[in-house]
């Protein structure tokens, strides 16, 4: 089927499950159990050089993209990425840019660490919750010990290296009713993206049949309306948020970028440290891992039938209810690992967040309107469509910006950057 490897954001795995802290909502420690008896969780040499010639040979765009996720990534060490960094060098041939993403709690980032990501040009996706007080009520070390100053210090590290950060910010059951604070505190420390992760956990035991500290859906809509208004307000192009960029690419018809709100998935597997694939990172599973990368090529894994069937089961299972809302464009029924609401036919559940992304997108259906107007009007549509490249191919968030500014996209004419940025202040 030529699946094209570009289309696909691989979450490697090189030290699996493990990490330094004990995150009361972490949905992936638990995953070690599926390797009983193992005591060490790093990618082997042999086992990392195979991986990244597979992404790089059979990627054929000029940038070929690496994502490093975990656990937490930076266990083994900046040694071992800078390990990783010269097994790229040897396998990219020359004139392609290889781009490395690193996702961390950042406890551990210290001045060599920043040194070396600055150095090697990654991107940093840095895990913080807002204010200490949010913080630090779960994402704690092993002895339970709070990590927000480290993590602050680390963001500090990374600011002053210019190192391109993006905030994840998961909203939970405590810092879902202060959203205000929340985002105030991102704009105190000089946040530019930032990405607002809801966590939602079932537990059959509960009243609410969800874990104590997932985020209630019409408290996470409510949330995203009071930061929506202070954004639109105050930092429309100084302030990239994650889930109001999907909002805009509905609105200049563009397909979401991000994998829960697509029409189907799959795009976002798993790499786990011994070469196991999987098909997402919420699905890490048995019945979800069609194969090993040393067995079986990666291109043939993306491509094969069990993946393409996950990917497709999202659209195929999406409820009756789902296909009549008014909103559907924006959500596409969500990520299936939050489908489990009954909706009354017997069949196909609905997404728990429901009710709070409703209310969400209604209450920015004024804005989308507005700006999909302006897009559509004959002045910005040329001016947008020429930007696009002779073939229609938008570029992606990390390109360069075809606007010839030499800035990357995400950081210049991206949705309500730069060009639209000017059309839409006034709405």
């Amino acid at each position: 089927m030529g699946t094209k490897l570009s289309e696909f954001q691989i979450f490697a795995k090189p030290i699996g499950a493990r990490c330094n802290l004990d995150c009361g909502y972490c949905y992936y420690l638990e995953k070690e159990d599926l390797y009983p008896g193992k005591t060490s969780f790093q990618m082997g040499d042999d086992l990392l050089e195979d991986y990244i010639s597979q992404v790089i040979h059979g990627t054929r765009e000029p940038e070929i993209r690496f994502s490093w996720h975990g656990g937490e990534p930076t266990l083994p060490g900046v040694e071992f990425f800078k390990k990783i960094v010269l097994l790229q060098k040897k396998h990219a041939p020359e004139g392609r840019a290889v781009l490395n993403n690193i996702q961390t709690n950042g406890t551990l980032l210290d001045e060599k660490w920043c040194d070396f990501l600055a150095r090697e040009n990654f991107t940093v996706g840095l895990s913080m919750d807002g204010p200490a007080r949010f913080h630090d009520g779960f994402r704690v070390s092993k002895g339970g010990m709070p990590t927000h100053e480290k993590v602050l210090r680390a963001w500090e590290f990374l600011s002053a290296r210019g190192v391109t950060t993006d905030i994840l910010c998961v909203v939970h059951a405590q810092n879902v009713f202060h959203p205000r604070e929340v985002y105030g505190f991102f704009k105190e420390i000089q946040a530019r993206y930032i990405g607002f992760l809801p966590i939602v956990k079932k537990d059959p035991a509960s009243p609410s049949g969800v874990s104590s500290y997932s985020v209630p859906s019409k408290a996470f809509g409510e949330f995203l309306c009071a930061v929506f208004d202070l954004w639109k307000r105050e930092d429309i192009g100084k302030v990239l948020i994650q889930i109001f960029e999907e909002v805009t690419r509905t609105a200049l018809g563009q397909e979401h970028s991000l994998c829960l709100f697509r029409k189907t998935c799959g795009n976002c597997p798993v790499v786990e440290h011994n070469g196991d694939f999987y098909a997402c990172d919420h699905f890490v599973t048995p019945e979800f891992r069609p194969g090993n990368i040393q067995q079986t090529p990666l291109n043939e894994l993306l491509d094969s039938r069990t993946q393409q069937a996950f990917g497709q089961s999202k659209r195929n299972t999406l409820p009756g209810k789902c296909r009549k809302c008014s909103v559907l464009s924006f959500c596409n029924g969500g990520c299936p690992k939050d489908r489990f609401l009954e909706t009354g036919d017997g069949k196909n559940k609905l997404n728990y967040l429901c009710d709070g992304y409703k209310l969400f997108f209604n209450h920015c259906a004024p804005f989308v309107q507005a700006l999909s107007r302006e897009y559509r009007s004959k002045t910005l549509g040329q001016k947008y469509l020429s930007m696009a490249g002779t073939h229609g191919q938008k570029p992606r968030r990390n390109d360069l910006c075809p606007c010839g500014s030499g800035k990357k996209y995400k950081t210049c004419c991206l949705n309500t950057n730069g060009i639209i940025r000017r059309q839409i202040h006034e709405l």
